[in-house]
C-alpha cells in the first residue's frame, strides 16, 4: 500500500496567507484563467481522504484486519450485538459489504451470528471472546494514531475541519438526491 506521492502532484508551497497548496496543480489550470479554488480544495480533500484510508488499511493489516473488519469489530465492541442492517447503516456500507465482512470475521472466530430475539427474520452480529480480546488490544492505539495525524491543529481548527467536511457531505447528499 503506497501513499500518494505528493511530489508527483508538485511541491507543496505556501500562499500569501501561509496556507499550503500544490504548485503543479495550480500550474495545470493557469492557462484556463478561471477560479479553481473549489476544484483545488476538493482535490486536496480527495488526496487527504485517500491518504487516511491507506494509513488505516496499513495499520489494520499490521493487526491482520482490513479497515472494514476493524470498523465492524469496533462498532460491536462499543455498541454490543447489532442487526446486520443497522451495522451497515452505522458504518455507511451496503448490507452486502457488511455481510461479507461478517462472513470473514466469523471464519476467523472473531464474530458470530445470533438470532435476533425481537425479529425472527433478522440476524445479529456478536463479538466472540476472541473478537473482544482482539479489538480491546488495539483500539487505544488506533485513537493515538489519529491524534498523531492532527498534531499541530487547534481544537478550533479541528471543529472547523469537521464542520467543513460535514457541509460537503450534506451538499453531496443533496446532489445525489437529484
Amino acid at each position: 500500500m503506497k501513499l500518494p506521492d505528493i511530489a508527483q502532484l508538485g511541491e507543496a508551497e505556501r500562499d500569501e496567507n501561509g496556507r499550503l497548496y500544490l504548485k503543479r496543480f495550480r500550474e495545470l489550470f493557469d492557462p484556463l484563467q478561471v477560479d479553481i479554488s473549489a476544484v483545488e480544495a476538493l482535490a486536496a480533500l480527495r488526496l487527504a481522504g485517500r491518504s487516511l484510508h491507506l494509513l488505516q488499511e496499513r495499520w489494520g493489516a499490521a493487526h491482520g484486519l482490513s479497515e472494514g473488519r476493524m470498523g465492524v469489530l469496533f462498532r460491536l465492541f462499543r455498541c454490543g450485538d447489532m442487526p446486520l442492517g443497522e451495522l451497515a447503516d452505522d458504518l455507511v456500507m451496503t448490507p452486502r459489504n457488511v455481510t461479507g465482512l461478517v462472513d470473514h470475521l466469523e471464519r476467523d472466530g472473531l464474530v458470530s451470528r445470533v438470532p435476533d430475539p425481537e425479529d425472527r427474520r433478522s440476524v445479529r452480529a456478536r463479538l466472540t471472546e476472541a473478537g473482544r480480546a482482539r479489538i480491546d488490544a488495539i483500539w487505544k492505539e488506533g485513537l493515538e494514531r489519529q491524534f498523531t495525524l492532527v498534531e499541530g491543529l487547534s481544537k478550533d481548527e479541528l471543529a472547523q475541519l469537521r464542520h467543513l467536511s460535514l457541509t460537503l457531505v450534506e451538499n453531496a447528499r443533496k446532489e445525489l438526491g437529484k
